[in-house]
């Protein structure tokens, strides 16, 4: 770890043990450690080295985490900003990094486990089924952070991908109506709230029952909603592991 470097950590999506172990250990050598306390898994922070100091960023201002990280470097310590899930994906880091550049200071950015990966895998489900879909979008409702006009929702929704919808739940409404301009109402849909955390609560649907089922399930905020027939039973078979099928690796079998 060096000391004047900032690591920008994903924390992964709640269960502890899904952060990379370069995160891990980068956190447990830490002086000073910010983190986004009202999406991490505290408990991600458990064996840090005595000491250190621990900032929760839920009540900071940008202004604010990059003075906590100046000072920091600035007296040669270690410093850590912690991010839930990968913080490349809905994790407004890009503002820190060229703030960052702006003040000289060098930074690493270390990967984690986004919760709509580790949404699919609670459900034991695959995003990229043959003859189903092979291609996966990420994407939003507007909110107070607003989506670029050609990036709504229905027009995604033409290309019926598997879809992995954030930040939206508490309009789970709304989302259903602009899916439904192009997506059957019989598509397979699941709400995962919470994923790998002890609470975790999963919801499972068609776009004709999902809102009335989340709304039942008492389920608002931090949750994803995964759509698309990815989630049924039907698909073809990979050729990676077909036997008729020869590869740089291994010779058909005929």
């Amino acid at each position: 770890m060096k000391k004047n470097t900032v690591y920008l950590i994903g924390a992964g999506p709640g269960d502890p043990e899904l952060m990379t172990l370069k995160g891990k250990r980068l956190i447990d050598a830490a002086d000073v450690i910010i983190y986004a306390g009202s999406l991490v898994n505290p408990k991600v922070l458990e064996g840090h080295k005595e000491g250190a100091e621990i900032h929760n960023s839920a009540s900071m201002t940008l202004d604010e985490v990059l003075d906590v990280i100046q000072t920091g470097v600035e007296a040669g310590k270690r410093v850590v900003r912690v991010h839930t899930g990968d913080p490349s994906i809905y994790g407004a880091i890009r503002e820190q990094m060229d703030r960052l550049e702006e003040m000289g200071i060098s930074y690493e950015v270390v990967p984690g486990v986004s919760s709509f990966t580790a949404s699919a895998s609670v459900l034991k489900k695959e995003f990229t089924l043959p003859d189903v879909s092979q291609t996966v979008i990420c994407t939003r409702l507007e909110g107070r952070t607003p989506v670029p006009e050609r990036e709504q929702l229905e027009s995604l929704a033409k290309h019926q991908a598997s879809m992995a919808i954030f930040l939206s739940v508490q309009n789970i409404g709304e989302v259903v109506r602009r899916l439904l301009t192009s997506y059957p109402e019989q598509t397979p849909v699941a709400v995962v709230q919470r994923a790998t955390w002890p609470d975790q609560k999963i919801v499972q649907g068609t776009l004709a029952d999902i809102e009335e089922k989340v709304k039942a399930a008492d389920i608002h905020k931090t949750a994803q909603i995964l759509v698309g027939d990815f989630l049924g039973d039907r698909y073809e078979l990979s050729k990676l592991y077909d036997p008729s099928f020869s590869h740089e690796f291994r010779k058909a079998k005929v």
